[in-house]
């Protein structure tokens, strides 16, 4: 499994650069859902 995956970043620029955008997208996206939370979160006392 992991050799199909190293295959697959290293042997072509297309998949190691849709691999960075992909990573890219879900840290951005989580460290906005994380963001979203603390705040509504910070708000109210139901936790």
């Amino acid at each position: 499994m992991m050799e199909l995956w190293m295959d697959l970043l290293f042997g072509n620029p297309v998949g190691l650069l849709s691999m960075i955008v992909v990573f890219t997208t879900i840290i951005i996206i989580g460290y906005i859902a994380w963001m979203f939370i603390k705040k509504s979160g910070e708000g109210s006392d139901h936790q």
